[in-house]
């Protein structure tokens, strides 16, 4: 008679011990999983809400609009960017850096700030930093800082795309095959009015740029197809006025040019194609080419940027990326008229960066949206194993406190399993 008094004793006490455990773990105290106040909000309602707001979460520096208009129609194949870049294969990471683009800032943090296996070896005073992979004295970044300009200076998609392949197997000493080695192209994009100001405020302080190649075809162009807005050694002091006369400027629409591919109009003869037709056909090559990049970030959005960049290589930074808004660009007031009379010039850039900002912000949502989905199914999964721990648990107490036998113990077992059943059930409603 006792013996049976503690087994039916035992029972409450370790369904109230059941439900402890798993509230615990449905609603532990730092989180914002269960609420018990009255308000016009369902549950559907309430966590609906929230979960909107992941995708609008504004950064610290720089702010995603709610409703991004769309323009382009992009599929879900555009937007998800991951790759399974193989460090210790022989993959090769390639940076176009476009002139005045924040390409500077971004190929330091590829060569000093990501955390690797294998850091590259940069030292002080040296331009050029060492990016071996693991175990091998071969290089996985082709950049300005690691490889130098090996294509030429400042060498745009037409330059790298020929010429990468052979300069990375010669400096390897090896010939890989075609289909082992990838090129995972990646670049920075600007918005063009700055862009513009900040390379004419560089130009004044008296870069040049002219030792640049600009090779197409196999060959530079001519004097004629290329002719020189100055003539001295360099453009110091130029006016914004006469920077913007020149015809010949490669100021104008520079980011469509490089990342287009020039063989398609003749490279930089002129006459090959009408002026409208070359501007249709390089545009709609630079968008091609941006699209298929394996990455490109936006100098206005330095923390997307990163972020993009992470979830797209695996690769992660070790200190956050800075936003800088306080440039020579931001610095320098113009007219109206003269915005227009930039955008006017730069048109094809204007509306390639419209294009490309679309594009990066939708894929920053995604990926966000996927991030999330992923750490629900991981918490959901986690919870589920939890869940089975506590049956077995449970189990194991009903054993060792007697029970094993007879219709009346087999229906209070059956009881505990309907609650953890709805204990589950309901902790799916809080979180989904």
């Amino acid at each position: 008679m006792e013996e049976k008094f503690n087994r039916l004793i035992f029972i409450p006490i370790a369904a109230v011990l059941f439900l402890m455990i798993g509230y615990q773990y449905v609603c532990p105290a730092d989180s914002n999983t269960c609420y018990f106040r009255s308000d016009d909000k369902g549950l559907f309602q309430r966590y609906s809400s929230g979960f909107e707001l992941v995708y609008t979460e504004p950064e610290a520096d720089e702010d995603l609009p709610s409703k991004i208009t769309s323009k382009f129609n992009f599929t879900e194949r555009n937007l998800d960017r991951h790759v399974d870049f193989k460090i210790r294969g022989d993959d090769v990471m390639v940076f176009l850096h476009i002139q005045k683009t924040g390409g500077t800032t971004f190929g330091r943090h590829l060569v000093k700030n990501i955390q690797l296996e294998q850091p590259c070896d940069c030292m002080a005073g040296q331009r050029k930093c060492t990016c071996h992979r693991p175990g091998r004295a071969d290089s996985w970044l082709f950049s300005r800082f690691s490889t130098g300009w090996s294509c030429g200076l400042h060498a745009d998609w037409t330059e790298l795309t020929s010429c990468v392949p052979t300069v990375m197997n010669k400096r390897d000493k090896k010939s890989v095959q075609k289909n082992k080695r990838n090129f995972y192209y990646i670049t920075m994009l600007r918005d063009p009015v700055s862009r513009y100001l900040s390379e004419w405020k560089h130009v004044q302080r008296g870069a040049t740029w002219k030792t640049a190649l600009h090779m197409c075809d196999g060959r530079s162009p001519t004097e004629d197809e290329l002719p020189a807005c100055y003539s001295g050694d360099d453009w110091t002091g130029v006016p914004l006025i006469d920077f913007m006369s020149c015809p010949s400027n490669l100021a104008n629409n520079r980011q469509v040019r490089m990342l287009a591919d020039l063989s398609l109009v003749g490279c930089y003869n002129m006459s090959s194609v009408s002026e409208l037709e070359r501007g249709q056909v390089l545009l709609a090559s630079a968008k091609a080419n941006l699209l298929n990049m394996a990455f490109f970030g936006l100098t206005e959005f330095q923390r997307k940027t990163q972020y993009l960049f992470e979830r797209t290589f695996g690769l992660h930074f070790i200190r956050a990326f800075t936003q800088i808004n306080s440039t020579r660009a931001a610095s320098v007031g113009i007219s109206e008229k003269v915005r227009w009379r930039i955008e006017g010039l730069n048109a094809l850039d204007v509306e390639l960066y419209e294009y490309a900002k679309e594009l990066f912000l939708r894929r920053y949502q995604y990926s966000r949206q996927k991030q999330h989905q992923e750490e629900r199914l991981r918490r959901w999964q986690e919870r589920q194993q939890r869940q089975r721990l506590h049956r077995t648990y449970l189990s194991e107490l009903w054993r060792l406190g007697g029970g094993g036998g007879g219709e009346e113990e087999e229906e209070q077992m059956k009881g505990l399993e309907e609650v953890a059943t709805t204990e589950d059930y309901s902790s799916q409603v809080v979180r989904w």
